[in-house]
């Protein structure tokens, strides 16, 4: 939003300056964004006087200029029709850049002869689109500068220009009245009153207006009048500069009106040549397929459903968005129709976006314009018409009605301190919020037409806050309360921070990475359907939710190891996607480790990563997080794992707590990661929570009965696996084997082809009384007789 500062000067008295008013907006929460000073690049021009003007002796239409300025009688060579002697100019010395040219002016000669400057146009100074003519000044003295002159006599020109930033719910301010509201609310000047003409209609209008009953939703009112014998003409200067000044082309009176309003007053207005309309208008809602060239020569298609004005020759616009070509005024309109309406913002909105038209009128009517205005806007209009195009007004035609806005909500003075922690009296209050429009009723504050995002009594302490100005917080410490504090982490919170605290003591450093991954390496975990596939990507490479966190460490690492980075351990926690749904996603710890267990030294320590550090690394994740000691290492795992160099850690065949191994040697080329590659990956949720709800830690159960332990060699089938023996070792006695590790493993040799040994450590732990020989023969005739009932092994003479 633009706006200049004499503009603002029309609603608000104030003697503030541009630096105070900036400030003040930006402390209100209208962001000033940028003030283009537009003084500043006319600075160096200055004013001159032309003593003489002859004839170019190589050139008809050039004359050889002598000119006073500043620093004596330059000559100045000048192709203006209207270089003459006797007129104060405007000159370009050497060294000037004049903007509209885009060009630094410098000594140069023209058929033969040198000139020294250069007389402007108001167009090479982008002051207007005049170009016939160099400027003439009716006064000005000799090497005044020329912005110092415009300040005096038309400061329009060099005003300063605001632009603002403004958020969705403020479309008041998209008005220079609502900017001049606020600030006049803040203190810096007095806002003006706004004086409602009262226009008697001359006649009847010719032409009426009907709602269709389906669209009134879309439409509640709409305002029409004709002004028959107006004289569509160049608009004043004083409105083409202001609206020029903001970045709009001055086109003709009556289209700039629309404009003006638009800017001025939050609302948009649109102008029909009442000669091409035939008949009656009518608003409506598009059958679907119907076109229209609109008034930026562009042809356009309806959707069903759109709102649309029709005559009885087809649609005349596009409502609330863009008109139509057809019915546009020229500088041939003599008789006008202009139109005030109120449309539904959210099917304005819809409209806008299934066009694909950015316009200032959809821009404001989907934020909300005021819909009590609607019928004084048009007034507006039309006595700004009437008194610079003269004419006759027609009596006022209207469709439907204002919609009923009105609400009030309670004021309590109080909450301002206890909402935003600010001490404002309550008469400073009211006051505020009187100057905002809102109008006081004892406790109750109705709220402003204007204002659609007031919905509630917080946002009354927002208004009042927000004009005393939030600068005003002094922090303080919030109180302390005496008695221990509950825990404020979820239960999975705190197993969440355990693993990152886990996995950083470890040594691996955490990684953050998108949640979105390319296609090709979704595909190579599982991933990669239409399901996770994103309907608007911010690129191409980050088109699909990520199937396993995985493929983002992966990537990581192959952009450090370009870098010359090859050994690394990388960890993330997040968020996996197995669907596309709200909930289809799944929380997983993964670590990452490539090249060398560390750094080469003469101590000759270093060995590259394996299989065993990943499942050391994820076993000791699992402990920290609470899981069981029960868990076991199964096979099984996903087609992204080297197939005999991995595994799985379960509680039972289907509860799968974490897998560990080495990265597929074909993965690591699609990724483009130089191995060798582990990781392993944890469900956290998939970890049980302890029964015991407390967060004091369980009773340390020792005892001081000796322990026993007995070795037993296996010879089994070379395919057995050594978990199948381990497991059935520990079920011959869970209550007396505390523990059963293998620790030496014998293949061929004089057991045959086929076979191996393998050797366990059983540790048997009493609890209530010392074992005797009798009770640990037995413990070792069950391990006996289970595993070989498991493996269909034998005890090793």
């Amino acid at each position: 939003m633009k706006f200049t500062l004499s503009w603002l000067k029309r609603h608000l008295d104030t003697d503030a300056t541009v630096a105070e008013i900036a400030e003040a907006l930006t402390d209100l929460g209208l962001e000033v964004e940028g003030v283009e000073d537009r003084a500043a690049k006319l600075r160096d021009f200055t004013i001159g006087h032309v003593k003489s003007a002859e004839k170019h002796p190589d050139a008809d239409r050039l004359r050889v200029c002598q000119v006073e300025t500043d620093e004596g009688v330059k000559q100045i060579i000048c192709g203006a029709p209207n270089a003459r002697a006797g007129i104060n100019v405007v000159v370009a010395k050497p060294g000037v850049y004049v903007p509209g040219i885009d060009t630094t002016i410098g000594v140069g000669k023209i058929r033969g002869i040198e000139s020294f400057g250069m007389m402007a146009s108001e167009r090479e100074m982008e002051l207007s689109e005049e170009h016939d003519g160099i400027i003439e000044l009716p006064s000005g003295e000799v090497g005044q500068r020329f912005t110092d002159w415009l300040a005096e006599h038309d400061p329009a020109k060099v005003d300063p220009v605001i632009e603002i930033a403004i958020t969705p719910n403020r479309p008041d301010a998209l008005g220079v009245r609502g900017i001049a509201r606020d600030l006049a609310a803040r203190g810096l000047g007095t806002l003006k009153p706004l004086e409602s003409p009262v226009i008697e209609g001359g006649f009847d209008c010719p032409v009426d207006v009907t709602i269709d009953d389906d669209t009134r939703d879309g439409c509640p009112v709409f305002a029409l009048r004709m002004i028959r014998g107006a004289t569509n003409g160049p608009s004043p200067d004083w409105l083409q500069d202001r609206l020029r000044a903001i970045g709009l082309r001055p086109i003709s009176f009556l289209v700039d009106v629309t404009n003006w309003f638009t800017y001025d007053l939050n609302r948009p207005l649109h102008v029909f040549d009442a000669d091409v309309v035939q008949g009656d208008l009518r608003v409506h809602r598009a059958a679907g397929g119907e076109t229209i060239t609109a008034l930026d020569d562009k042809d356009y298609t309806l959707p069903e459903g759109a709102m649309v004005i029709s005559d009885a020759s087809g649609v005349e616009s596009i409502a609330g968005i863009m008109g139509g070509a057809h019915s546009g005024v020229t500088a041939g309109t003599v008789n006008v129709l202009v139109e005030s309406a109120y449309w539904n913002p959210v099917q304005i909105a819809m409209t806008g976006r299934a066009l694909k038209i950015n316009s200032d009128a959809r821009y404001r009517f989907e934020r909300g314009v005021d819909p009590a205005f609607t019928p004084e806007g048009l007034d507006h209009a039309t006595a700004m018409i009437l008194a610079h195009a003269g004419g006759e007004a027609s009596a006022m035609v209207v469709a439907g009605a204002v919609p009923d806005t009105s609400r009030a909500y309670r004021l309590d003075t109080d909450r301002v301190e206890s909402l935003v922690g600010m001490s404002i009296p309550a008469e400073e209050q009211r006051a505020t919020l009187a100057a905002l429009g809102f109008r006081l009723d004892g406790d109750m504050a109705h709220v402003p037409s204007w204002r659609p995002d007031v919905q509630g009594e917080a946002d009354l302490v927002e208004e009042v806050a927000r004009i005393a100005s939030l600068t005003r917080l002094e922090g303080k410490p919030m109180a302390r309360p005496a008695q221990v504090l509950r825990p404020v982490l979820t239960p999975m919170q705190q197993r969440e921070r355990m693993a990152r605290r886990t996995a950083a003591a470890l040594g691996y450093d955490e990684c953050v990475t998108y949640s979105f991954i390319d296609a090709t390496s979704a595909a190579l975990f599982g991933g990669g359907t239409d399901a996770t596939r994103l309907e608007n990507p911010i690129s191409s490479d980050l088109s699909h939710m990520r199937p396993a966190l995985l493929p983002g460490l992966l990537q990581a690492a192959a952009r450090n190891q370009a870098r010359g980075m090859g050994d690394l351990a990388l960890f993330e926690l997040g968020a996996a996607f197995h669907g596309g749904e709200p909930g289809e996603q799944h929380l997983l710890l993964t670590g990452l480790l490539t090249g060398h267990t560390g750094p080469r030294s003469v101590h000759g320590d270093r060995r590259p990563v394996d299989v065993f550090d990943a499942r050391a690394d994820a076993e000791a994740v699992l402990a920290a997080i609470g899981a069981p000691a029960s868990a076991q290492v199964m096979r099984g795992v996903a087609d992204w794992w080297h197939p005999g160099r991995s595994g799985k850690i379960c509680l039972g065949p289907k509860k799968v707590l974490a897998v560990f191994g080495e990265i597929h040697p074909r993965i690591l080329r699609a990724m483009g990661v130089k191995g060798p590659a582990v990781g392993f990956t944890i469900w956290p949720a998939e970890v049980p929570f302890a029964k015991s709800a407390g967060a004091t830690r369980g009773a340390l159960a020792l005892s001081d009965l000796q322990m026993v332990e007995r070795d037993f060699a296996f010879v089994v089938d070379a395919q057995v696996e050594a978990q199948a023996v381990v497991n059935a070792a520990r079920g011959a006695d869970k209550a007396l084997i505390a523990d059963v590790r293998v620790f030496d493993e014998f293949v061929g040799g004089t057991l045959g082809e086929g076979r191996k040994s393998l050797a366990l450590s059983v540790r048997l732990q009493p609890t209530k009384a010392t074992l005797t020989d009798a009770e640990i023969e037995a413990v070792a005739a069950k391990v006996v007789e289970k595993v070989t009932k498991a493996t269909g092994g034998e005890l090793r003479g």
